[in-house]
């Protein structure tokens, strides 16, 4: 934390931005991780183990903020929106049938840039034109290129999943809802402490509270699995950790558009770590997601200041 404020006191008005879409190379390793560490340790398990280990490293670089400090409206509204987001987007993973419904499940939850800018216009918070229309689409599509690769996907196909694990297909979509909403809410009534350990450290106590009162397989020792966790929680608490600095003192629209990448890089880490091999799909979807942050970034831009008018020609007589 006082890292982040010695940052803000002496480098340029871009930094804090930077800082947060910098969250965004760091969580690309991470879903595939978390896939991994569920089939060893459970949907519920694992994730409370992840998030425990995600609030012990957030807290040991941030520190443990005080309640009290905090503004009462976003502890209530943004821890309970980061909870949710945390927890459905864990366990929707973990519940998937096989690894290709994962990639799905990732296509499903990286609606959130989308919806995160779509956001910041209706609320008036940025300006946008029209052009925004045809960039959500084209990033979207270019999404779908990404996850569903050389024909393996379908309308169809899709539907058929929906039906068969309708839970994990609607925990995915709520945590885009949830997380893009909690990216405007704290921007807006945030404040300027960092709140991402107390959120962590809540959310592993609601994991572990499921997981306590649920019928769940008993955890057993991996270490393979445990290694997975502790790089799943260095990874995810510095992630965060970013990404709310930059919420709080950056400018949510540009680091909104810079996670239009976020899917590219997390499939292209995810089929590594899964061994799923992406074809020419995966190239166009890379094509249409930059292509359609690009005209994002157009489209919210700020119009051009005109130049001052010149001063009236002075007479001598």
């Amino acid at each position: 934390m006082y890292g982040f404020r010695a940052l803000r006191a002496s480098a340029s008005p871009h930094l804090p931005t930077l800082i947060g879409a910098s969250a965004v190379l760091l969580w690309s390793p991470t879903l595939g991780m978390l896939r991994t560490i569920s089939e060893i340790f459970g949907a519920t398990g694992g994730a409370a183990l992840i998030f425990t280990a995600a609030a012990f490293f957030s807290a040991l670089m941030l520190g443990m903020p005080r309640p009290s400090k905090l503004p009462r409206r976003y502890l209530l509204l943004g821890g309970a929106l980061f909870i949710g987001t945390e927890a459905s987007l864990s366990l929707s993973i973990g519940l998937a049938h096989h690894r290709g419904q994962a990639l799905e499940l990732v296509m499903i939850n990286y609606l959130w840039p989308c919806l995160t800018v779509l956001l910041t216009v209706l609320t008036r918070l940025q300006r946008g034109n029209w052009l925004l229309l045809p960039a959500t689409v084209l990033c979207l599509l270019g999404v779908v290129m990404v996850v569903t690769g050389e024909g393996a996907w379908s309308p169809a196909v899709l539907w058929a999943n929906l039906r068969s694990n309708p839970l994990a297909y609607a925990l995915a979509l709520g945590a885009a809802c949830m997380w893009a909403t909690y990216s405007l809410v704290t921007k807006r009534i945030g404040g300027t402490r960092n709140a991402v350990p107390l959120f962590m450290a809540a959310t592993a106590v609601v994991l572990w509270l499921k997981y306590l009162l649920g019928d769940a397989p008993p955890l057993h020792l991996h270490w393979g699995g445990l290694a997975q966790v502790a790089v799943f929680g260095l990874l995810t608490a510095t992630a965060y950790g970013c990404w709310n600095h930059g919420l709080q003192h950056g400018n949510v629209t540009s680091m909104a558009i810079f996670s239009y990448f976020a899917p590219v890089l997390s499939v292209l880490w995810s089929s590594l770590w899964l061994s799923l091999q992406p074809g020419m799909g995966f190239v166009r979807g890379v094509a249409c997601v930059t292509a359609g942050s690009l005209l994002c970034w157009w489209a919210t831009r700020p119009p051009r200041a005109l130049p001052p008018p010149a001063p009236p020609a002075t007479h001598t007589a």
